[in-house]
C-alpha cells in the first residue's frame, strides 16, 4: 500500500488547484493522506477515522448496499434505512395490487407489525477494505499471457479470499483498481430481512418521471423507507416474526438546519461504473454502436408498453419498474452522447493519445513497456465492432422480448435454455423425484415472472423487436428460425408467426404452463415454438459472443497498460480510481451553476415550483391534492426553510454515478442533510470525461422527506426515531 500512497500523494499534491477540487471518487484508506486537508478546508469538522475507522464506529458503518444497484444510510437505533424512490420502486410495485396500489397512493407502516416483507431484498454493511496489491501480483511475472496472468491473479485472489473468509460468515472479494494494476480485498455482511415501512406516491416520489429525469430544475421527492432486522443475537438471518430491529453499529444524526451556497457537502456510497480512462476508439464504439442501439430498440418497446400502460392500471402496475429500468438508461444514452458530441470529447481524448504517442517514444524502456497499448485498444474495439453491435441488439432486443427471458425485470437475461434444461434432463432421466424438484424450480421461476406480465403487450413487443433485428443486422447474424420457420411456414410473416406461438407455447401464459407441468410430457417440450425459438436465437449468440471474446485479452492488457502510462505521463493530473461498485467517498459543496449563455440555475428547488408544475391528470406531473392543500397553506411544518420556502431538491458539486442513487448527502458534522438521486442533464459526459465547471449531483433535501413524512403522511413515530439536529 506504501507505494500507491506515495504515487497517489505525489499526484495530489502536483494536481493543486489546476481542476476543481470536487472531482473524484476516492477509496476511504487513503483519505486520510490525500484530501483531508482540503476536506477540512472547505468545511469539515469530523476526523478520517471518523468517516473510516476499523477500530471503532464510524460513517462508513451506517452506509449499506440497498438490494444490488443502489446505496442506502441507516438512520435510527432501529435499523430504520432511507433510501430513493426509485431504488425501493421494485418492492413498492410487488407490493401492489389494483386494490391496494402502493405505486399511486404511497404506503406507511403506522406500526413495525404493519411493515412489509421482501423475501430478495438484501443490505449489505463494509466490515473493512485492506490493500493485497503485492500478494495479488506476487506470482505475475514479465512476458506472460494474459491468460496466464489472469490464472495467477485468480488462483491468490482465491488464497486471499478463502483466509479472508475463515470463522466468519462474512462476503469476501478481490477487486481490481486502475485497469487491474492494484488490487484490494472488501470484505461485507449481507442481512436478508429487509421490511418496507413507507413510501409517498409516485406522483411525489417519480414526479417529473421521464420527463424531467437527469434534469434541472428538479422537484422529486425522492426517497422511501426501509427497515433492517435481524436474529436475536444481532447477526444476518433469514426471515422470522423473531427477528429484531437490527441495532445498527452507527446512524446518521439528520440537520433540519438551514442550507446555504457554499456550505460543504460530502457522500459516501456505491457508485457503480465510470471510464474516465477510456480512448477515442472506445468513445466512437459508445457514439457509433452503444448509445444509437440503446436509444433506438428501447424507445421502440418503451412506446409499446406506455401505451398498454396507460390504458390499464394493472398493466401500469406490472410493468412500472419495467419501464423505469429501462427509460432511465434510455433517456443516459441520450444525454450521454450529445454531451460527448457537445463537449467534443473524443477531441479531447486524442489530444491526450497525441501527447502519449510523444511521451512514449521518448525513452526505449517506455517504449518496451507501453508502446502498444494503444493500438491494442484500437485493434480491439475495431475488430469487435460487428460482434459488438450484434450483441446489443440481441441484448436489447430480447429484453424486448420477456417470454424468451422469464426475467423478472430487465438487469439480468434469464435464457429459456436455463429454465427448461433442467426439466428435460430430467423427463429423460424418467427419475420422478428430480422431475418434480425440476417442475417446481420452474414453478418458483414463473410465478414471479407471470406477476408482472401482460401477454397481450409481450406480443405487440416481441413483434417490433423481431421485425427491428431482421431489418437492421445482416443475414449471417440472423437466428435459424427466420428462415426456417418464419419464411417457410409464414411467407416471412413475422406478425402470424408470434401469433401462433402465443397460441401454441405451454409458455405463453402461466395457467397453460401450469396445466403442462402437472403433466409434463418430454415432446411437448422440446417441439414448443417458445422453447426453439430461444433455442435458434441463444445459438446465435454463443457464436456472437465468441466472436467477440477473441478480442477481450488485447483489450484488457491493453486498457491496464494505458492507465499505468497515464499514471507515470501525466502527473499533474489527478488519478483516482474509476467506480466500481465498492464504497467511495466524494466531496464538494452546495453550488448554483451557469448551463449556458445568459442562463443561471441556483441551487435549491421549492414546493412551490413542484405546484407551478401541477397537470392535472397527467401521469408525470399530477399531484395529490392533499400536497396542494398543504402547500398553499405553506403548511410546512419545522421543516420549511427560515427565508419562506419549503425546500425540495438541491445541488451539490460531488463527483458520482449510477449507484451512488440513494446514497446520503452529509455536511462538515456528518449529519444528513439529502439523499443523492440523479445528475445534471449538461454533465451527462460526466462518467467519461468529468466537467468541473457543469457537474452536479442532484440531491432531494431531507427537510422534504421529513416533511412528506410527519406533515403529509403522518408517520410522525418514524421522525420520532431519529436524532434531528435543529
Amino acid at each position: 500500500m506504501k507505494k500507491l500512497f506515495a504515487i497517489l500523494v505525489i499526484l495530489v499534491l502536483s494536481f493543486g488547484f489546476k481542476v476543481k477540487a470536487d472531482e473524484g471518487m476516492w477509496l476511504l484508506p487513503l483519505i486520510e493522506k490525500l484530501n483531508m486537508g482540503k476536506m477540512t478546508e472547505l468545511g469539515l469538522k469530523l476526523s478520517a477515522e471518523d468517516i473510516y475507522s476499523l477500530n471503532k464506529a464510524s460513517i462508513k458503518d451506517a452506509i449499506i448496499i440497498f438490494d444490488r444497484g443502489c446505496t442506502g444510510e441507516i438512520v435510527s437505533s432501529q435499523g430504520l434505512i432511507l433510501t430513493n424512490h426509485h431504488c425501493g420502486y421494485g418492492s413498492i410495485q410487488a407490493h401492489s395490487t389494483v386494490e391496494h396500489d402502493y405505486l399511486r397512493d404511497g404506503f406507511w407502516a403506522m406500526s413495525k407489525e404493519e411493515e412489509l416483507t421482501n423475501p430478495n431484498l438484501s443490505v449489505t454493511f463494509l466490515i473493512r477494505i485492506e490493500e493485497v496489491t503485492d500478494q495479488i501480483l506476487a506470482n505475475v511475472k514479465q512476458g506472460m499471457s494474459e491468460t496466464e496472468r489472469s490464472t495467477a491473479i485468480n488462483e491468490a485472489r482465491q488464497i486471499i479470499e478463502r483466509k479472508a473468509g475463515e470463522g466468519n460468515n462474512y462476503r469476501v472479494q478481490v477487486e481490481s483498481f486502475y485497469g487491474g494494476n492494484y488490487f484490494y480485498l472488501l470484505v461485507y455482511e449481507r442481512y436478508n430481512d429487509v421490511r418496507l415501512v413507507g413510501a409517498p406516491p409516485s406522483s411525489i416520489g417519480k414526479f417529473g418521471s421521464d420527463t424531467d429525469n437527469w434534469e434541472w430544475p428538479r422537484h422529486t421527492g425522492d426517497f422511501s423507507v426501509f427497515r433492517v432486522y435481524s436474529g436475536t443475537d444481532g447477526k444476518p438471518a433469514p426471515y422470522s416474526k423473531e427477528n429484531i430491529p437490527l441495532k445498527p453499529k452507527h446512524y446518521l444524526p439528520v440537520s433540519i438546519k438551514d442550507l446555504n451556497k457554499g456550505d460543504f457537502a460530502m457522500i459516501l456510497g456505491y457508485p457503480g461504473r465510470t471510464n474516465r480512462y477510456m480512448t477515442s476508439f472506445e468513445i466512437n464504439e459508445q457514439l457509433q454502436i452503444v448509445h444509437p442501439d440503446r436509444i433506438k430498440i428501447r424507445g421502440i418497446k418503451q412506446d409499446i408498453w406506455m401505451k398498454d400502460m396507460q390504458a390499464d392500471q394493472k398493466v401500469n402496475i406490472q410493468y412500472s419498474a419495467k419501464y423505469f429500468g429501462s427509460s432511465n438508461y434510455w433517456k443516459y444514452s441520450i444525454g450521454q452522447k450529445g454531451g460527448l458530441e457537445r463537449l467534443n470529447v473524443k477531441a479531447k481524448k486524442e489530444e491526450i493519445e497525441n501527447q502519449f504517442n510523444k511521451w512514449v517514444v521518448a525513452t526505449l524502456d517506455r517504449k518496451a513497456k507501453y508502446g502498444e497499448a494503444l493500438n491494442m485498444i484500437k485493434t480491439a474495439t475495431e475488430g469487435r465492432a460487428e460482434y459488438y453491435n450484434t450483441l446489443q441488439y440481441l441484448n436489447e432486443c430480447l429484453k424486448g422480448c420477456e417470454l424468451f427471458t422469464m426475467n423478472q425485470g430487465v438487469a439480468e437475461l434469464i435464457t429459456m435454455n436455463q429454465v427448461v434444461a433442467p426439466l428435460i434432463i430430467a423427463l429423460k432421466s424418467g427419475n420422478n423425484q428430480i422431475i418434480t424438484e425440476a417442475v417446481s424450480q420452474i414453478k418458483n421461476i414463473s410465478s414471479r415472472f407471470y406477476k408482472d406480465y401482460n401477454p397481450p403487450t409481450d406480443n405487440k413487443s416481441m413483434k417490433a423487436m423481431l421485425k427491428l433485428y431482421r431489418a437492421d443486422l445482416p443475414a449471417k447474424f440472423h437466428p435459424d428460425f427466420y428462415v426456417n420457420v418464419v419464411d417457410k411456414k409464414f411467407k416471412g410473416n413475422i406478425d402470424k408467426f408470434v401469433d401462433d406461438m402465443f397460441k401454441r407455447s405451454v409458455f405463453a401464459s402461466e395457467a397453460k404452463l401450469n396445466a403442462f407441468l402437472n403433466k409434463p410430457v418430454l415432446k411437448t417440450l422440446e417441439t414448443d415454438p417458445v422453447y426453439l425459438t430461444t433455442t435458434s436465437i441463444y445459438k446465435v449468440r454463443a457464436e456472437v459472443s465468441k466472436g467477440s471474446s477473441q478480442f477481450d485479452a488485447g483489450l484488457t492488457t491493453g486498457k491496464r497498460l494505458w492507465i499505468a502510462a497515464l499514471m507515470e505521463m501525466a502527473p499533474e493530473k489527478t488519478r483516482y480510481p474509476d467506480a466500481n461498485s465498492t464504497m467511495r467517498l466524494s466531496y464538494g459543496t452546495v453550488q448554483d451553476y451557469d448551463p449556458r449563455d445568459a442562463v443561471t440555475y441556483k441551487y435549491y428547488t421549492t414546493l412551490q415550483g413542484v405546484a407551478d408544475k401541477y397537470k392535472p391528470g397527467d401521469y408525470e406531473f399530477d399531484l395529490p391534492k392533499r400536497l396542494i392543500d398543504l402547500n398553499n397553506k405553506k403548511d410546512y411544518g419545522r421543516y420549511g426553510s427560515s427565508k419562506g420556502y419549503m425546500p425540495v431538491c438541491f445541488l451539490t458539486t460531488n463527483d458520482i454515478t449510477g449507484g451512488n442513487s440513494g446514497s446520503p448527502v452529509m455536511n462538515g458534522n456528518g449529519e444528513l442533510i439529502g439523499l443523492a438521486f440523479d445528475g445534471n442533464w449538461e454533465s451527462m459526459s460526466g462518467d467519461i470525461a468529468y466537467e468541473p465547471e457543469l457537474q452536479r449531483t442532484i440531491v432531494v433535501d431531507i427537510r422534504c422527506v421529513l416533511w412528506v413524512m410527519d406533515v403529509y403522511a403522518g408517520a410522525k413515530h418514524l421522525v420520532d426515531e431519529m436524532t434531528i439536529v435543529q
